[in-house]
């Protein structure tokens, strides 16, 4: 008989202790792939430190980058969609706007306001991804005719930054002749003698990019940004013919001469008041 007390030995039957990780926690580079550290991320300014992607932004963190602190104004924030079609696929879309309203804080996919960026008073539009994929129906067309509009009234400079999945198809034809109107009104923008600078983030796409996005007096993207009309499988199955890699992307715009520029988001405030400052 022994005088003393075996260790006890856990078995290969005795459950182990999980460890709970917090969800959140990291984040998939949409265009490295590779699992990082959001914290790491958020503190880049929402780039990916591996590959220099640029990850989609809110509004709030749009203007706390772009525009002097306190001086950011909105406009037309009452105007909000209707439903003229009575239009329903899986949900109304009555129902579908007021649970993008609900999550986001917005009536629509873009916000309009004044402010001042290097100090230079400017007329600034940003087109929210998060409500409806910044999609454009009739509140964005009028939104942006009443920023031309006020850039026009106030002889100040028109900025846009766009990122949308085009064309509201929930408005049918009263979207797509949203792509007329602003056109429209950017060609009245010129008239004036008045500069409009358009920024391009990732995704612009559809009747946004066939209309305001691409007519910009200096045209900006942001690294790795996709940029197109139609998605690559459709062009393809179109045209019958292979794409090159990475067609849709803002560096093979850039070398292929349909934007001037791409600017890193750190240097983005920079970049423009400089260019606001030459017009």
């Amino acid at each position: 008989m022994g005088w003393f007390k075996k260790d006890t030995v856990a078995s290969e039957t005795t459950p182990e202790k999980k460890v709970k990780i917090p969800e959140g926690l990291w984040v998939k580079c949409n265009s490295c792939k590779e699992i990082i550290y959001r914290k790491e991320v958020d503190n880049n300014l929402k780039v990916c430190p591996k590959c220099g992607y640029h990850f989609p932004i809110s509004i709030e963190e749009r203007i706390s980058q772009l525009v002097d602190e306190g001086t950011f104004k909105e406009l037309y924030s009452t105007l909000a969609p209707e439903d003229p079609l009575e239009f329903k696929d899986s949900i109304r879309y009555k129902q579908r706007l007021k649970n993008y309203q609900k999550k986001t804080g917005y009536n629509d996919s873009i916000v309009i306001g004044t402010g001042a960026v290097g100090s230079y008073t400017v007329v600034l539009g940003i087109l929210n991804f998060s409500f409806m994929g910044g999609s454009m129906g009739s509140v964005v067309g009028e939104k942006i005719v009443l920023a031309v509009d006020k850039a026009i009234e106030t002889r100040t400079p028109l900025i846009i930054v766009s990122a949308s999945g085009g064309a509201r198809m929930q408005e049918g034809i009263i979207s797509l002749m949203q792509m007329a109107k602003t056109s429209a009104a950017i060609a009245r923008l010129g008239d004036a003698g008045l500069p409009y600078i358009s920024i391009l983030t990732d995704p612009t796409f559809g009747g946004v990019t066939a209309s305001f996005a691409m007519l910009g007096d200096i045209i900006i993207a942001e690294p790795k940004a996709l940029i197109g009309f139609a998605g690559p499988r459709v062009i393809e199955q179109t045209i019958k013919q292979q794409l090159p890699a990475g067609f849709q992307r803002s560096e093979f715009l850039l070398e292929h001469g349909l934007i001037d520029m791409i600017v890193e988001r750190k240097k983005l405030k920079e970049t423009l008041t400089k260019i606001v400052a030459y017009f």
